[in-house]
């Protein structure tokens, strides 16, 4: 019997503050004790999951499909986000962003050929493999780029290309609404040149070493969270309006454009 449930976040360091919150809501409208667990890598973070001791987490959607694929997947899902903005037309959806400095002159992707690259990690979806099916689909390879760097992050992403170390990034767009708030200025540095998508809402999920009674009040409750005001507080803090309930197969166009992505390998560089 699981005592203190352990929630995670394998998401965006802007948004932790948040699923802390989240995970406090849920253990108390459950009536559970709740642990969440930051202050170590979000790799280790998702090792931990893995392997049974870290019950609930936020996970890229790509990472979500390779464990559900498995023959005996370990997790399953319970919701997932739906940013605030009229953007994602109230669906739990999101946009690859592509953006450059507002100084630099490319207005398209196109446009990009000979640029230096930066990309979050390679189990990214909207970081990593949006432009590799980006550049699959144009008949290109990864050597468009000069060169491709890997930043970590989102926000790393963001501000290496702020102090001009790289020349663009594909950047998750509810991560860059957060960066936009905490940073107005931002607006006029930033420039999006494109969107890709809408792809699915990062999903969360539970591990299947959770009891199935729990994993249904678990889902319960973070559908639960924007029916009352201290809920609704709680989403606003992470620029979201509710949570919906998803299904796997909502998570098929990512598996499509992962098969579609793996013609291509990005050049990388120092």
């Amino acid at each position: 019997m699981i005592e203190t449930l352990r929630f995670t976040s394998c998401q965006a360091p802007i948004a932790e503050a948040f699923c802390a919150e989240v995970a406090a809501y849920v253990g108390q409208h459950l009536g559970v004790a709740v642990e969440f667990v930051d202050g170590i890598p979000w790799e280790q973070r998702l090792r931990e999951f893995d392997a049974g001791r870290i019950h609930v987490g936020w996970l890229c959607g790509l990472p979500y499909t390779w464990r559900a694929d498995q023959t005996h997947p370990p997790l399953t899902l319970l919701a997932a986000p739906v940013p605030a903005g009229s953007r994602y037309e109230d669906q739990p959806k999101y946009f690859s962003d592509v953006v450059v400095r507002r100084d630099r002159p490319w207005t398209s992707f196109a446009q990009l050929e000979g640029t230096t690259w930066a990309y979050t990690e390679e189990t990214s979806h909207s970081g990593y493999n949006m432009v590799r099916e980006r550049l699959a689909q144009a008949g290109r390879d990864g050597r468009f780029f000069r060169r491709v760097v890997a930043a970590g992050s989102h926000e790393a992403t963001v501000g290496r290309l702020m102090e001009g170390q790289v020349d663009a990034a594909a950047i998750d767009s509810t991560v860059l609404d957060l960066l936009h708030r905490r940073d107005p200025s931002l607006a006029s540095r930033l420039r999006i040149i494109e969107s890709w998508g809408p792809s699915p809402s990062p999903p969360w999920v539970v591990s299947a070493t959770v009891a199935p009674s729990l994993r249904a009040a678990l889902r319960g409750a973070f559908l639960a969270i924007g029916r009352d005001p201290r809920g609704r507080s709680i989403l606003a803090t992470g620029l979201t309006s509710r949570f919906a309930a998803v299904t796997d197969a909502d998570y098929d166009p990512i598996r499509q454009i992962a098969r579609r992505a793996q013609s291509v390998e990005l050049q990388h560089g120092p």
